[in-house]
């Protein structure tokens, strides 16, 4: 049965993913048992929420440059996503 215990804190984007991914097809396959679909849910879910912490990290890590009205640059500040 599968490890439901919560994702190691250094797990990437990547990796979180690639596991989120064969977690959906084990379960969309039909073929684990009722208790290993229920463990596998549980996460996924946890992956899905680490996944879109990592990208809302990400999001915040992106900034847009601000150019002045000579043309020129003038600073950065976030970049707004929405």
């Amino acid at each position: 049965m599968t490890d439901a215990a919560s994702p190691p804190a250094d797990l990437s984007f990547e990796d979180a993913l690639a596991r989120l991914e064969g977690i959906v097809s084990r379960l969309e396959s039909g073929q684990a048992p009722l208790e290993e679909s229920i463990t596998l849910y549980e996460e996924g879910a946890r992956l899905k929420a680490l996944c879109e912490d990592r990208l809302k990290a990400a999001q915040l890590r992106v900034e847009k440059i601000v150019v002045g009205a000579d043309g020129q640059a003038k600073g950065v500040q976030p970049a707004e996503f929405g």
